[in-house]
């Protein structure tokens, strides 16, 4: 049986990978042969030409933010814009939060 795959980024490619999950082994992009980032089975990239949109993936990933399947379902919540990831900064930075639960936060009122 075939293990199922995962998706892995590369950042400065603004490019996303399809391949079984191995956990054990880095992998590496074959455009620029930089490390990929591990962003999850339930990730659907950007279009390659939207920059805001990579720019808020690349916060959501730097900070150590998935997206896996939980058991219900989808990753939950994620920011798709600027703004957004804006406002969950600047509420982590007020309350303290870590910033990765600050990010998959829906409301930060």
């Amino acid at each position: 049986m075939a293990h199922a795959k995962t998706s892995y980024v590369c950042l400065s490619c603004r490019a996303s990978y399809k391949q079984p999950y191995d956990r054990t082994r880095q992998r590496t992009c074959p455009r620029c042969a930089q490390p990929l980032i591990h962003a999850g089975s339930a990730f659907a990239a950007p279009r390659r030409r939207d920059a805001a949109e990579w720019r808020t993936l690349t916060v959501l990933l730097n900070a150590g933010v998935g997206f896996h399947k939980s058991c219900c379902g989808g990753p939950g919540y994620r920011p798709r814009t600027l703004r957004e990831v804006r406002e969950r900064l600047t509420y982590a930075q007020r309350s303290s939060e870590p910033i990765a639960h600050a990010l998959v936060r829906r409301d930060v009122g």
